[in-house]
């Protein structure tokens, strides 16, 4: 080899072993929102009945600020969600589709994770999804980022035999710190295994790559209390770099965290070491009943948000406490609105607003 063929070899070699990402925060600007839309060929029609009220209620408000990405299942269903749309007066001027096969709503953890480069381009990383450690079929929505990707037209970088990771078991602060659960990312306990043998520093090193972070808050977390093996945004949130919003003691007790993992997160502190800012909500003062009246064994947490561009679209159970939560949330985003989703159905299957949604920021792609 030529000496300068070598050099510019070796200079390639290192920068690719340089590149960091960087995951945005997601009160950031967004091009848009993703969004699985329910259907009936895994769980059923009354599963699908059942549910997407929500779906339309996070669409109308959504539309008015961004860009809404629906993923119909098919041609049948595209269509069937098109006319449900226009029945219920929603412009469609911000909302387009994509028709892919699914398994299930959660884009949250199946889905694309949109990271920026070092240069700020924008790129998809394609994390392993089984299922929540395969408890569910999993095949259709592992293949979601690859075909978003191809679609278009941008950069993913596969991650599949790397780590299965998903998106509701990690928080960030948008300034170099991750929280995570070890029961929903590294447990290696029957029934909850993400990555075969993977350990807490080969984790941590993933993170520190692809997330863009120098520390990693590790609680322990439950494995086996749900289908996440508990995630970490069913509880806490970062509103931004400084502050972080979770639950008073009695809500935490009611999620199943331990007194250890309690402490760990009221005293937990950024990347210089300096202690966050803490807001705490309660849970629903009653346990949840479903709204066409099945009572639920647990109460619901409101953490579970998401903040889009112009609305926070907060999860609501028809509680008392719905009002006072609802208000505290709002008093964190003064520049956008508040608005109350009924995720009373939703929730019976273990889930909120956060868990089927998956935001993409501004940026140009990067193919």
């Amino acid at each position: 080899m030529k000496p300068l063929f070598v050099l510019t070899f070796l200079l390639n070699i290192a920068f690719c072993m340089a590149q960091t990402y960087h995951f945005p925060e997601e009160s950031s600007p967004h091009e848009g929102t993703w969004l699985q839309w329910p259907h009936h060929h895994q769980h059923g029609t009354e599963y699908r009945k059942r549910i997407e009220q929500t779906w339309i209620e996070m669409t109308r408000e959504l539309q008015t600020g961004e860009k809404v990405h629906i993923i119909a299942y098919d041609n049948a269903e595209k269509k069937r969600i098109e006319d449900l749309l226009e029945k219920n007066k929603i412009p469609l001027k911000n909302v387009d589709f994509k028709v892919y096969p699914t398994d299930d709503v959660w884009i949250r953890d199946n889905g694309p994770v949109f990271v920026k480069d070092d240069q700020g381009h924008v790129l998809i990383e394609d994390w392993g999804f089984n299922g929540w450690g395969g408890k569910y079929d999993s095949k259709n929505c592992d293949e979601i980022p690859q075909r978003i990707g191809e679609d278009l037209g941008m950069k993913v970088i596969d991650l599949n035999e790397e780590m299965v990771n998903e998106g509701g078991s990690v928080e960030t602060d948008g300034k170099g710190v991750l929280m995570a659960c070890k029961s929903s990312v590294i447990s290696q306990k029957r029934g909850s295994v993400r990555t075969k043998g993977i350990t807490q520093q080969e984790a941590e090193e993933m993170f520190e790559q692809y997330y863009g972070v120098s520390k990693v808050i590790w609680l322990d977390g439950v494995t086996g209390l749900d289908v996440t093996d508990m995630h970490i945004d069913g509880f806490m949130k970062f509103i931004n770099h400084t502050t972080m919003i979770t639950m008073d003691e009695d809500g935490l007790f009611e999620m199943g965290l331990t007194d250890k993992d309690i402490n760990t997160l009221y005293t937990a502190s950024d990347a210089e070491g300096k202690e966050y800012r803490k807001v705490y909500l309660p849970a629903t003062k009653n346990k949840v009943k479903t709204a066409y009246g099945k009572q639920l064994e647990d109460k619901g947490s409101y953490i579970n948000f998401y903040v889009a561009n112009k609305v926070v679209l907060v999860p609501n159970y028809g509680d008392p406490n719905d009002k006072m939560a609802n208000k505290m949330i709002q008093e964190q985003y003064p520049d956008r609105k508040v608005i109350g989703i009924d995720v009373r159905n939703l929730y019976e299957n273990g889930g909120m607003i956060h868990c089927v949604t998956q935001q993409q920021p501004v940026g140009s792609f990067l193919k």
